[in-house]
């Protein structure tokens, strides 16, 4: 009787789960779709080329794509630069990709993109925006010549809610692997939140993978040395004032300077104020490179 009873549970807990994933992906596939390499269209890694000109690393945040940093490589790339801007792995794919995604994956993309650059450039900068600006954070902790470093909105600090989910995702991601994103609004212009392509749920993987992304970027920030610009909304909905200042205070970098914008939430590049945003990045770069070196 016991066993029978066991069996059964298992058997609707199983089912409760597909039922679950099933609606989670249609969930985001109401706002995106997928082309024929798998990759969500609109959202795919791309470069933006200048021969014989520095180059900019641009990284995307956790559950996004390269598209919510199109302004800003256009913009750097008008203003002289080549820029590179990648998809990083488990994301702008489908829900199942994003299960399985690990901040190891993560932080070997971006140093592989970061090698990439220095073998064809004499001068790379990199920026990164949310957890793009945690694993900008650990290139430079790695590379001390690293000569510019832009941060938007980096994702240096997780809220106490979310980051014990994270340490207990193990316990409840096999039952839960998908959640739907809180948080509020990252995006507050209507027509920008209708572009963006993020998943608009959560894995538990996705979320283990951006607490140890963080955590690395929160020990190795002491050893950063790269000449770095901070940029973060006051009205940001996942990283308060508080805890911007308290990463802002870790970094180790001589030259470095935070800057606060208004208007925008999270995704600073792309919300209301990002002219802004973007000027203070493309500027900060032109400063420290033979861009703005030829310009002076």
């Amino acid at each position: 009787m016991l066993i029978g009873l066991v069996v059964v549970a298992l058997v609707a807990v199983g089912w409760w789960r597909r039922a679950h994933l099933r609606a989670m992906i249609q969930l985001t596939e109401r706002h995106r779709r997928l082309g024929p390499d798998g990759v969500v269209i609109g959202g795919e890694g791309f470069v933006l080329a200048r021969a014989d000109a520095p180059a900019v690393l641009l990284l995307h945040g956790a559950g996004d794509t390269p598209q919510t940093l199109r302004y800003l490589a256009g913009a750097l790339h008008a203003n002289g630069f080549h820029v590179a801007v990648p998809l990083l792995p488990g994301h702008g794919r489908s829900v199942r990709d994003f299960i399985r995604v690990t901040a190891d994956q993560l932080t070997a993309a971006a140093r592989s993109s970061y090698a990439a650059l220095k073998s064809t450039h004499d001068w790379v900068g990199v920026i990164g925006l949310s957890m793009g600006g945690a694993l900008a954070v650990q290139l430079a902790a790695d590379d001390p010549q690293l000569p510019a470093l832009g941060l938007a909105a980096p994702y240096l600090a997780m809220p106490r809610k979310i980051e014990r989910a994270a340490r207990l995702a193990r316990l409840w991601g096999p039952l839960v692997p998908i959640v739907r994103s809180g948080e509020g609004l990252s995006v507050l212009d209507p027509v920008e939140r209708d572009r963006n392509l993020a998943y608009g749920v959560f894995s538990a993987a996705g979320l283990r993978a951006l607490r140890l992304t963080m955590r690395r970027a929160i020990d190795g920030a002491p050893r950063v040395a790269a000449p770095t610009l901070v940029v973060q909304s006051r009205q940001d909905n996942r990283i308060s004032v508080a805890e911007a200042e308290r990463a802002f205070a870790r970094l180790g970098s001589r030259e470095k300077r935070l800057e606060w914008v208004s208007g925008g939430a999270h995704i600073i590049t792309v919300d209301y104020g990002r002219d802004e945003v973007i000027a203070l990045l493309t500027a900060w770069m032109q400063t420290h490179s033979a861009v703005g070196k030829t310009a002076g």
